[in-house]
């Protein structure tokens, strides 16, 4: 008897443990840089399908090493706008409001929401990051089938998880 509420005690606590350990955001695969090379390093990409993400959303991430200005940092929405690598996926993009401050991975800077024209025609939602440690810059642009807001929660929340935060620490520090 004793034998038995142990296996179903443990077979509980696993099964909340395994829930309490996937990832809220969904399953993200890294796929390949999608990118022609341009002046700076290629970054990661991650992909989240429509099931576990609830739309189809990607994340490009990379350092610019030594393209910021060391003194303010990432100071305004024409910045962000510039910088975040939004043109690599297309030239049509469309601001929707004013960017919002931000900090990711304990770096300040702004993000910003824009409706996004794909080569192909299709609209899609999209987000401009851009945050600033002393004179480097990181950029990160999601874009996404689904609403601005909705891409823009999604991608936080997986660029503030545990092993994009550190990657995006050691990638800032050269390593």
């Amino acid at each position: 008897m004793i034998a038995i509420a142990a296996l179903t005690l443990g077979a509980l606590s696993g099964g909340a443990a395994y829930e309490n350990a996937r990832p809220r955001t969904g399953v993200w695969r890294e796929i390949a840089w999608p990118f022609p090379r341009d002046g700076w390093p290629a970054g990661r990409a991650f992909r989240c399908g429509a099931a576990s993400c609830g739309d189809e959303i990607e994340v490009y991430v990379r350092p610019k090493i030594g393209f910021c200005n060391c003194d303010s940092g990432v100071a305004d929405d024409d910045e962000v706008d510039r910088v975040a690598d939004l043109d690599l996926m297309s030239p049509r993009f469309v601001p929707l409001k004013a960017g919002d401050v931000v900090r990711v991975a304990d770096m300040p800077g702004r993000l910003r929401s824009y409706d996004l024209k794909m080569p192909t025609g299709v609209q899609h939602a999209a987000v401009g990051i851009a945050v600033s440690r002393r004179c480097d810059l990181l950029v990160a642009v999601a874009q996404g089938t689904g609403e601005a807001p909705r891409v823009q929660q999604v991608a936080l929340e997986f660029l503030a998880s545990a092993d994009m935060t550190r990657w995006m620490t050691a990638a800032m520090d050269g390593r």
